[in-house]
């Protein structure tokens, strides 16, 4: 019995992507990305997007502040919505196979940076739930990347090759003249060998036309 509630617990997942920072422009639109999964299915689904905060504490402490609710009654059917703030739209689909329940945030402000909290609750699975956090940063403006670094290092690395090609055609040059300088030797070589066996016959074949001499 056990394993049976540890394979329910965990069917239900929630995932808001690989990273869970995102930055915005401030006065812009910003996605915030959320899926679920189940391996069991779903009725009558309930998913909630929270700002700042997942717990329902007990008063005098604040509820956590819900920007979107929705309900899902099957598989085959969108979302309906049961509450949202103005500047939050539901930009997901929950009919493809990743049940998308992502929403945007418009005309973002300074005080929206925070914690966003994608919260799923599953009747079909016992009353599962499960959530993911994003941090949402907003900022004034966007930080231009320095390439400075990626563009010293291109510049060296460029440079290495460069003289790698050109030792490659140093080298070739060097051999090519060291082998003609070789060839020439022989050739020489040759050469002489030839004069001096031409020569030497030449003084054999007068040595043998000299009548020997008389007794």
């Amino acid at each position: 019995p056990g394993l049976h509630i540890f394979a329910i617990a965990f069917a239900l997942e929630v995932s808001v992507g690989k990273t869970n920072t995102v930055m915005a422009l401030n006065n812009s639109n910003v996605l915030l990305p959320c899926v679920f999964s189940t391996c069991i299915g779903f009725q009558d689904l309930v998913f909630t997007w929270y700002f700042n905060s997942t717990e329902l504490v007990a008063d005098p402490a604040p509820l956590p502040l819900q920007i979107y609710q929705g309900k899902i009654k099957n598989k085959a059917s969108e979302p309906t919505v049961i509450q949202h703030n103005p500047r939050v739209e539901f930009v997901g689909s929950t009919t493809k196979k990743d049940h998308n329940i992502s929403i945007v945030l418009n005309s973002v402000e300074f005080s929206d940076a925070g914690k966003y909290t994608c919260h799923v609750k599953n009747p079909m699975e016992r009353n599962a739930e499960h959530n993911a956090t994003i941090f949402l940063t907003v900022v004034h403006k966007m930080v231009e990347t320095d390439n400075t670094v990626t563009l010293i290092i291109v510049g060296v690395v460029g440079g290495l090759i460069g003289l790698l090609i050109l030792f490659m055609l140093i080298k070739r040059v060097v051999l090519f003249i060291i082998k003609k300088t070789q060839d020439g030797k022989k050739e020489c070589l040759v050469s002489s060998s030839g004069n001096d066996n031409t020569e030497n016959g030449l003084a054999g074949s007068k040595a043998e036309q000299k009548a020997p001499p008389k007794a």
